[in-house]
């Protein structure tokens, strides 16, 4: 039996208001940091982390490990927000540790319009973010389709 992984996604509160759309793309289609899993997984869970520092990363993780998340995404857009989210790593670290669950750093592709304006901006240059951006680093064709 092929069961599909159940997984959490914290997005940026600067886009709270947004209904999820590339992240359900890339969720069905298996793109960007899905691409990952076997079959696409399943969402228990989706919300805000209510603006920095982070105010909610504790009561959502928890959350949405009662509602059965494997792992917790940490959306592309903390990734690609002006400036990236400067506690990305924290959480990714402060939910390891706490609730011992596998964090991934992206949901879908980063669209080819951030990529462009963060490399001029020099904003993933270092070792460290270039490991964040692995995951939803793709192909241009890809990159595109996610503008």
């Amino acid at each position: 039996m092929n069961t599909s992984t159940r997984i959490g996604i914290i997005i940026c509160d600067r886009y709270r208001r947004c209904a999820g759309g590339k992240c359900l793309k890339a969720l069905k289609n298996r793109q960007g940091a899905f691409s990952i899993y076997e079959t696409a997984p399943e969402l228990v869970g989706y919300t805000t982390c209510d603006g920095c520092p982070g105010g909610n990363i504790e009561y959502a993780a928890n959350e949405m490990i009662a509602n059965g998340a494997e792992v917790i995404h940490l959306a592309t857009g903390m990734v690609v927000g002006y400036p990236p989210c400067p506690y990305i790593t924290t959480f990714k670290d402060f939910l390891e540790k706490r609730f011992n669950v596998k964090v991934v750093f992206g949901t879908h592709p980063i669209p080819q319009k951030y990529l462009n304006m963060h490399s001029k901006m020099s904003c993933w240059n270092s070792p460290e973010w270039q490991e964040i951006i692995k995951t939803t680093m793709t192909d241009e064709i890809t990159r595109l389709e996610y503008d």
